[in-house]
């Protein structure tokens, strides 16, 4: 039993608590000889435990009774999840004086195999049917069902059939069919190995998760990443290693003579291609047989590591239970003990009789997560979802020429993969429930499944895209990000059955991203710096077939706002070179790896560099460099230079700086007339301070003595009349005046139209008559452009928005918003506001007329002709026009109102041509028509 010492360190504790079956607590089993407890993940844990029959406590052992772990760092004890275990195995030596009994106890969740599915009504192919059923409506049937026949009393549950037990809605829905008979233990292990959910048990209630959420915490990154490190979480750190699962190439066989082979560029090869053939029964679709393929060399692509981390509590920052548990990604001595993300699978805790505690925990990295997830996909893919066996049901009477019945449970997976040359397509996997009986409910056997699709949906042709005799299909290549609309019907004998629609699907793009590149290699020379990638990843490996390039990456590290921007890029190894760096400052270097679908490695290590002079700064311009070629002394000054022998053409630029001369030693009477001009002066070497007051005049600057210069104050013009700009820095505002008026446009930036950004604006001057301007705002989310009034008080004239969320082009008469405008928005819908043009003012290039006629008087004919254009001048139309005609009759005894039974005259459009149209009544009455005519 752990003994804490006053004044040490809170240590983590373990202690053992008994409780009746289904019932209260009983007590502290204190008196233990050690126990070990192994926690997976998605998997019954196991307690194993050695008391002494002499021991307080042990009359509790010596029947079935219930076992809880708990642990305590200082606080409350508290049971962890999984940490309830069942005392029902027990074995000991008789002849033993201490009375020794060692118990094995499985997890409370064991006795979830004594809870199974019993047949019901409704039943296909011998088998329970679930159709597009969430993991929380299967399992709580399940439950409640075994409950009302007195099984299990004591398990709860804190999901339904629309939330999981954190109480987010279900990401997924599964069609089953399951065996009666089959238990519920089975069922959360399978669905938790297809990634379908996780699972675990709270004291007696069972919990049921969306997968990798609540128990997929990640721990290993942030700001208070959960890291253990070796030499105090971590004592011992073994690793097991092995290259035997290798493979570079694989060949899929599937039905119909279908062989496919796909290669892994990325593979780890130390002695070159190695090979494995995998037969796929039912497999007859190629995308579908690529897709298993590339999962199958994803896991098989390099060496298989298995980890295990020996934990000690003692000197530990970060404890088990408290701080972590089975689930979680946490930072960690990974392979060769490397720091990086692994997920624990499984923690076992040991106290040994002392009371001293010790444990591992079993790691994935971040490989064997994805080949877990591989395998889960690829199983997908093959069971369709729904579990086949044998017909039990009776013999079905005459099928001919009968109706099959829509199917059931109709489930879709679209999934993206990558064809030879590593470019993304889309895939899907149909399964459905078996088809049994026709429409009226009588026994059918269907001869096979049609597959149909749609694109886009709603809108596009439907077509079959497969045929099948099983209750699942898969189809491919589909475009990425296409949408579709699937359907499925059973077919007897030539007859079509109903057909089940699915919703609609969006076919995803690949979205795993490249791997990691390997760490580049800086080297600064003659003032460049030469970035070096070796073409391989991070593990070093090479890259995978979809990879597109590599860009370079720079930043500055005393800059702590500057998040790098791509200076370069690579497409296989080699070197970019990186010029227009300054002299002597660090740049930190890395890369980011992209593949042809545009997704996004994460960064590579960093490597550091700065670039260098030629020559040293202080002898820049130094022709000889005294340091190693003039010994110093050797050449007098009076032996070697004479008065005038060094002139300023023999003076290198920038070779004499201000610390070689000694103070007042050059002033104005040796300094011939002209002799420095504007290319002698160093940057900065002229300040202020350095000018007398008054001496720089406008006529003392030449014209182009101002170049690529900056120069600061609040506004600055390029001329005082005439045509000129004038720039405002206190307002952001650039003017331009035409030559001979005021009349500026304007080019000037807002803050405060919307939050957080700054507004740019160009505005026209006023036209000739002094009416109206143009104005272009460009905000963000918003380019409008528009005509104003001269005061820009109100929109007059045409106008445009091009928004985040609309479109809208018109025409504004002057008032708050446009009067004659199209509006659209994100719903894909559109309105038009305004009039439409009157017909009567048709010319032969419109692209429609509207209107309407009436034709009135007792004495009325019986017909009438409209003629295109204005009545005193009809037009014809320069090519065929097709009228859309509605026709109101207005005779004795017709409508006067909405509630009158009338019975109208019989009418028709009898002519048409490029001039007009012409309509017919069987009789003569007065009458009106409107029309819509479309010129095409």
């Amino acid at each position: 039993m752990q003994v804490i010492t006053p004044g040490e360190p809170m240590r983590f504790g373990l202690r053992l608590v008994a409780y009746q079956p289904n019932g209260p607590r009983l007590g502290v089993l204190g008196r233990h000889l050690g126990f070990e407890m192994g926690m997976p993940l998605n998997d019954p844990p196991s307690l194993k435990v050695t008391y002494s029959g002499h021991a307080a406590g042990s009359q509790w052992l010596a029947s079935p009774c219930e076992v809880a772990v708990e642990w305590s760092a200082g606080g409350a004890w508290t049971e962890p999840a999984n940490g309830r275990f069942l005392r029902i195995k027990r074995s000991g030596d008789g002849a033993d004086q201490a009375l020794s009994r060692s118990y094995d106890m499985p997890g409370y969740s064991w006795m979830l195999r004594k809870l199974t599915l019993y047949p019901a009504i409704g039943m296909i192919d011998g088998k329970r049917q679930f159709p597009a059923a969430s993991v929380g409506d299967i399992v709580s049937q399940m439950i409640d069902e075994a409950q009302g026949r007195g099984t299990l009393p004591g398990l709860s549950y804190d999901f339904d059939a629309a939330q999981d037990s954190n109480g987010q809605e279900w990401a997924a829905t599964l069609t089953l069919g399951l065996d009666p008979g089959t238990d519920l233990l089975a069922v959360l292990i399978n669905l938790g190995e297809q990634g379908v959910c996780d699972w675990q048990m709270q004291g007696r209630t069972l919990q049921v998760f969306n997968p990798d959420t609540v128990l997929g915490r990640q721990l290993g990154s942030g700001p208070a990443p959960v890291e253990l490190r070796l030499g105090r979480d971590i004592d011992q750190a073994p690793d097991d290693a092995t290259f035997e699962d290798a493979a570079s190439a694989i060949l899929i066989t599937g039905e119909d003579g279908l062989s496919v082979e796909v290669t892994n560029p990325g593979a780890a090869a130390p002695w070159g291609r190695w090979e494995v053939v995998q037969s796929q029964g039912g497999v007859k679709d190629e995308g579908t047989a690529r897709l298993l393929a590339q999962y199958a060399l994803d896991r098989a692509s390099g060496e298989r590591v298995q980890l295990t981390r020996q934990i000690t509590p003692y000197a530990a920052r970060f404890l088990p239970l408290r701080d972590y548990r089975p689930g979680d990604t946490i930072r960690a001595p990974g392979d060769q003990a490397v720091m990086q993300a692994l997920r624990i699978r499984q923690i076992t805790l040991s106290v040994d009789g002392d009371g001293l505690i010790s444990g591992n925990l079993v790691l994935n990295d971040r490989f064997l997560e994805r080949d877990i997830r591989l395998a889960r996909r690829a199983n997908g893919i093959l069971s369709g979802g729904v579990s086949e066996g044998g017909n039990g049901g009776e013999p079905a009477p005459e099928s001919k020429d009968r109706v099959p019945a829509a199917p059931t449970g109709l489930v879709v997976n679209p999934q993206a993969y990558l064809d030879a040359e590593g470019y993304a397509h889309g895939l899907i996997t149909v399964s459905w429930l078996p088809v049994s009986t026709d429409v009226n409910g009588v026994s059918l056997a269907v001869d096979g499944y049609e597959l149909i699709g749609q694109t886009p949906p709603g809108t596009g042709a439907e077509r079959v895209l497969g045929h099948t005799d099983g209750t699942s299909i898969s189809y491919s290549p589909l475009t990425p990000k296409s949408q579709w609309r699937f359907g499925l019907r059973a077919t007897n004998q030539g007859v079509k059955g109903q057909l089940a629609t699915s919703a609609v699907i969006t076919i995803p793009d690949d979205e795993t991203p490249p791997p990691i590149p390997s760490t580049p290699v800086v080297d600064s020379r003659l003032g460049i710096v030469q970035v070096t990638w070796d073409g391989l990843t991070s593990s070093g490996t090479g890259m995978p077939a979809d990879f597109h390039r590599v860009l370079v990456m720079v930043r500055d590290p005393l800059d702590s706002e500057d998040e790098g921007q791509a200076v370069e890029w690579l497409e296989r190894a080699g070197t970019a070179v990186v010029p227009g760096l300054p002299y002597n400052a660090d740049r930190e270097f890395w890369l980011v790896a992209l593949d042809r679908s545009g997704n996004v490695s994460g960064e590579s290590a960093r490597a550091v560099a700065a670039t260098h002079p030629l020559v040293d700064t202080d002898l820049i311009g130094e022709v000889i460099d005294g340091a190693e070629h003039i010994i110093s002394g050797s050449i007098p000054a009076d032996a070697k230079i004479v008065a005038g022998s060094i002139t300023g053409g023999l003076i290198q630029a920038l070779a004499i700086q201000a610390g070689h001369i000694q103070a007042n030693a050059v002033t104005a009477d040796k300094i011939v007339a002209g002799a420095i001009q504007t290319g002698h002066l160093a940057a900065a070497a002229i300040t202020a301070d350095k000018l007398a007051a008054g001496s720089v005049t406008a006529s003392t600057i030449a014209a182009d003595a101002i170049t690529g210069k900056m120069i600061t104050g609040s506004v600055m013009r390029s001329s005082a009349t005439g045509r000129r700009f004038v720039l405002d820095s206190s307002t952001l505002d650039l003017r331009f005046y035409p030559a001979s008026n005021n009349n500026y446009t304007r080019i000037y930036a807002e803050d405060g139209w919307y939050p957080g950004e700054t507004t740019t604006f160009i505005t026209s001057g006023t036209n000739q008559s002094g009416t109206a301007r143009a104005e272009l705002q460009v905000a963000a989310g918003l380019v409008r452009l528009g005509i104003r009034d001269a005061s820009f008080s109100n929109r007059q004239g045409g106008g445009l928005d091009v928004a985040e969320g609309y479109a809208m082009f018109g025409y504004s008469t002057g008032s708050s918003s446009f009067d004659t405008f199209i509006y659209l928005n994100s719903t894909g819908r559109f309105y038009i506001r305004g009039r439409v043009w009157d017909a009567n003012e048709t010319s032969p290039y419109d692209a429609f007329a509207a209107g309407s006629v009436s034709v009135g008087g007792a004495a009325s004919p019986n017909w009438a002709i409209y003629r295109y254009g204005p009545p005193s001048s009809p037009t014809s139309m320069a090519t065929n026009m097709g009228p859309v005609v509605a026709l109101r009759d207005g005779g004795s005894g017709g409508p006067s109102a909405f509630t009158n039974n009338y019975v109208p005259k019989a009418w028709a459009l009898t002519a048409s041509d490029t001039s007009g149209f012409q309509v017919n009544l069987a009789n003569s009455t007065s009458f009106a028509f409107y029309f819509w005519v479309h010129r095409h």
